[in-house]
């Protein structure tokens, strides 16, 4: 019989971070843990307020599976079966599917890569996210953190984000420089008039500017932005792919959202089929979650893998940053 195990990650940052759902400078993610006394598996949980994920309710979901039978799992097969009969939100299946895959693969001395299906993960440039910041700090906080090593920079805008900021942070680096809207934008005129005054030889795209409800409107403006649009929260671990090519350019998928490594295989393969360009993301995670992420990541066109990078102290050290790239402990 497996022993599975969970304990929340007290999680700090460096600086605060504004995303969908949530803002400041604390995070609590968990740790999934099962073995069978010589082998071991881990999985990361980050639960999102976007998607109505509390740590109250993973846990609460967590105890559910534990009844319903997690500890006499056997298989995949069953696994994914008792997943599928009692659904946890997607960032605990994310947790207990990796975490058992990762087992099954020490069992077995497979790399995780070869299970899926995809090419073996490589040492990965990844884009970094810059804090909110006011236009004139921009200078200061790049050299203070060396940020130009990356290849390039993400940016949090609202419809009230002076595109002063914008300006200066592209006078100021040499860096292409992709915009992040967290569906904040309502009116698609006011956001084409923004999208217009960019430089776009720089600002290679603009991600979910608009709420994921409004698939009209993206559809709408989609041929007239001179700015690729890049879907985010319209994909989670269910995507109409038929929609999303008529509305995006490009597609942002992330194993907590997706619900698993699995899922998350079949949403690239679906997004290939479609002609979308593919960026694997990452939320504000530990390093076991981005080492999870890079199994996949030599799949996809860009990866925005710097949620680990954010934290005061990251507990695993399974992912180094040098000058930019990732690389596999």
């Amino acid at each position: 019989m497996l022993t599975w195990h969970i304990e929340a990650l007290h999680l700090t940052l460096k600086y605060k971070m504004k995303t969908a759902g949530c803002s400041g400078q604390e995070r609590i993610n968990f740790l999934v843990q099962v073995s069978d006394g010589n082998f071991n598996g881990f999985g990361e949980a980050a639960p999102q307020l976007r998607f109505a994920e509390t740590p109250e309710l993973l846990l609460q979901q967590y105890q559910v599976l534990l009844m319903a039978g997690l500890a006499q799992v056997k298989s995949m097969d069953d696994l994914l079966q008792l997943l599928l009969e009692h659904q946890p939100i997607n960032s605990l299946r994310f947790a207990v599917e990796s975490a058992y895959l990762h087992y099954y693969c020490q069992v077995h001395s497979m790399p995780v890569n070869q299970l899926l299906g995809q090419r073996p993960p490589h040492q990965q440039p990844t884009c970094f996210s810059l804090p909110a910041i006011e236009p004139e700090q921009a200078l200061a906080f790049m050299q203070d953190q060396h940020v130009n090593r990356f290849c390039c920079l993400k940016l949090r805008v609202t419809p009230d984000t002076d595109t002063e900021l914008v300006h200066n942070l592209l006078r100021v680096s040499e860096r292409l420089l992709m915009l992040e809207g967290c569906e904040s934008w309502t009116d698609p005129d006011k956001l084409m008039t923004f999208l217009k005054s960019l430089d776009r030889g720089r600002v290679i795209s603009m991600e979910q500017p608009m709420p994921a409800s409004m698939g009209f409107a993206y559809a709408h403006i989609k041929n007239q932005t001179p700015v690729p649009i890049v879907a985010d929260e319209s994909v989670t671990d269910e995507a109409d792919f038929e929609l999303l090519r008529e509305e995006f350019h490009g597609v942002n998928i992330k194993l907590m959202k997706a619900g698993g490594y699995l899922n998350a295989v079949r949403l690239l393969r679906l997004a290939r089929k479609h002609g979308l360009m593919t960026m694997i993301g990452s939320m504000i995670e530990t390093s076991l979650g981005i080492w999870s992420a890079m199994q996949l990541s030599s799949g996809f066109d860009f990866a925005n893998l710097d949620g680990f990078l954010m934290l005061t102290e990251e507990p695993f050290k399974l992912v180094k940053e040098q000058n930019g790239i990732l690389y596999l402990k």
